[in-house]
């Protein structure tokens, strides 16, 4: 086990390393073509506070999204959440999750992620004003995952999970994987976080609204006339991402804790780049959050981000969670995430 752990601690360095200085020759040609985007917005206040570094401190239910071996450090605690954002352009997005924890196994999880599009007027070149008809769009995902402890340093995580989007009456569907590993050196308990998010199908729009009759010959005098027919549609990847990411605590005292952490992600429709992020504790109920998400990234209108959290303990059994996370987008200005969940 030492010599795997070594070879592994290796691999995930040198892989950093690549991702950090290869952006520098890669465009952004990919940008903008794989489905699925809402599966990059993130999810959790906590994480976003922090910047989006998250793949080596997922020591949480958040660690669903970012890096699923994360829960298996829950330490025999059992979790529930739900996350709310008012997306940009008065887009709603929601990530509820549960996971148990059973002894012996490791942990099982189920988490659910919604976006979705106001309501608004169908709108053609005859009718500006609006047709009478409306439309609307939204995207969901659903998963169910595993996470269990090799080592008491070593663990590892996986999810499955099913993604649909639609816009008005035409929608998309495929099914993807997550894998993650997480491990805690020697070295004043460093972590080093390991993950690969939606490694899928791809996704291809179909639906009624894709049909319309035709004149082959354009003259409804000969030939056949209105023959239905159909407009094609590309098939598209979903938004494949290797993120590498390390943590650590900085200061550990009785009451005082800043843990610092970083993430090298390598997404498959952009450039590579970096999130880091702080987070201060005051006796592990007071929260303090501060990151830097994107940095590296051409183009990018991500940068700072903040947050805050509360855990009250009611008693030896349950602990409430509060956390609230802000994030700047530049010239779409910014978003506000909270989330509320219940330790167990």
């Amino acid at each position: 086990m030492k010599k795997f752990l070594t070879i592994y601690l290796t691999s995930i360095l040198l892989l950093t390393s690549n991702l950090v200085f290869a952006q520098s020759d890669r465009s952004t040609a990919k940008v903008g073509t794989t489905a699925g985007q809402f599966l990059k917005i993130g999810a959790g206040a906590r994480s976003i506070g922090m910047g989006g570094a998250y793949a080596g401190l997922s020591n949480d239910i958040y660690a669903i999204y970012y890096n699923p071996a994360g829960l298996a450090n829950e330490d025999g605690n059992s979790q529930v959440t739900f996350n709310h954002a008012n997306w940009l352009a008065d887009i709603s997005y929601d990530f509820a999750a549960a996971s148990i924890n059973i002894p012996d196994l490791g942990v099982l999880f189920a988490d659910l992620t919604s976006l979705s599009v106001p309501q608004d007027k169908v709108r053609t070149f005859d009718y500006p004003d609006g047709n009478g008809e409306y439309w609307d769009a939204s995207s969901i995902a659903i998963g169910v995952g595993f996470a269990r402890k090799l080592t008491d340093r070593f663990s590892f995580g996986f999810q499955a999970k099913y993604i649909r989007e639609a816009i008005w009456n035409e929608s998309a569907s495929g099914f993807a994987v997550d894998v993650g590993t997480y491990y805690i050196t020697p070295f004043n308990d460093l972590v080093i976080g390991a993950s690969i998010s939606n490694f899928g199908s791809k996704m291809q729009m179909s639906g009624r609204d894709l049909l319309f009759n035709t004149d082959p010959n354009n003259n409804v005098n000969s030939g056949p006339n209105n023959i239905l027919s159909q407009y094609n549609t590309d098939s598209y990847d979903l938004p494949l991402t290797f993120r590498i990411g390390l943590s650590m605590n900085l200061i550990k005292s009785r009451y005082i804790r800043l843990t610092g952490a970083v993430d090298a992600n390598h997404p498959n429709d952009n450039t590579e780049y970096l999130n880091s992020g702080l987070e201060f504790a005051y006796n592990e109920m007071f929260f303090v959050r501060a990151g830097y998400k994107s940095l590296f990234m051409r183009n990018s209108e991500e940068g700072l981000t903040l947050g805050g959290g509360v855990n009250y303990k009611i008693n030896n059994q349950f602990v409430v969670m509060f956390n609230y996370g802000w994030a700047t987008y530049g010239r779409l200005e910014s978003v506000q995430f909270i989330d509320i969940g219940l330790q167990l």
